[in-house]
């Protein structure tokens, strides 16, 4: 089988729980550092599945390779080959396949209840969850593109994931460890004390009981990823 190819657009932004995901089912993946200057690939079939990680910029800033993702997006969608989004990754997603990308009416940083709505979609995807407690950190939201289904959300953001097919786009972080999370904490501890509000923890929430919080978000995010591996490319 061709590799998956994960997209890391900030140092502090990798793969985390869905590399281990990955590794455990024997399923091959390289990392495509864009921060570090990787190219984008100019073809998605050289690859199984495109997996986009986070980042801090937004989809709308003139950075020199948003238009080739957005491509590779649109190609990869074309073809067949299953694209998963976490947060940025998500609003790429929209922002290639026909939505639109701008504030959130709330800055989301810390740990809140998603919802999962109540369709053959999102069971689909979800099986019985009906809600869980999820990882965010964002400012920004996503538009459904054409012909996508939200199949989560969240008191303070609409459209928490999203669906076209094979392809899953999650404004959430399901792919967080503890190691991710105090890290994020740490370089972000500034932008939490600016942001002080309803929806943003301090760190000392944050990171209060941080190993069972991820055991189980690990346990939503397996559901998930089992579920978009099956449609990878052989």
């Amino acid at each position: 089988m061709r590799p998956v190819a994960i997209f890391r657009h900030s140092p502090a932004e990798g793969p985390g729980y869905f590399a281990t995901y990955l590794e455990s089912h024997h399923l091959d993946w390289t990392l495509l550092k864009i921060d570090a200057g990787d190219a984008v690939p100019a073809c998605a079939g050289e690859f199984s599945g495109l997996v986009f990680m986070g980042g801090p910029m937004s989809v709308n800033d003139a950075l020199p390779w948003i238009p080739g993702v957005l491509e590779l997006i649109r190609g990869a969608v074309k073809e067949g080959v299953p694209v998963l989004g976490h947060c940025l990754g998500a609003q790429l997603m929209s922002r290639a396949l026909g939505g639109t990308v701008g504030p959130n009416p709330q800055k989301e940083i810390g740990w809140g209840r998603v919802d999962v709505a109540d369709s053959d979609a999102a069971r689909a995807w979800f099986g019985a969850t009906r809600s869980f407690v999820s990882f965010h950190w964002h400012g920004e939201t996503y538009s459904l593109p054409p012909g996508a289904e939200c199949i989560a959300s969240s008191p303070h953001c609409r459209n928490q994931a999203f669906v076209l097919g094979p392809h899953l786009g999650m404004q959430c972080h399901v792919e967080m460890t503890p190691e991710m999370i105090r890290a994020w904490c740490q370089s972000g501890r500034r932008e939490i004390e600016r942001s002080a509000c309803s929806t943003v923890q301090p760190v000392s929430e944050i990171e209060s009981e941080l190993q069972p919080r991820t055991a189980a978000l690990h346990a939503v995010a397996a559901r998930l990823y089992s579920r978009w591996s099956k449609a990878l490319k052989t």
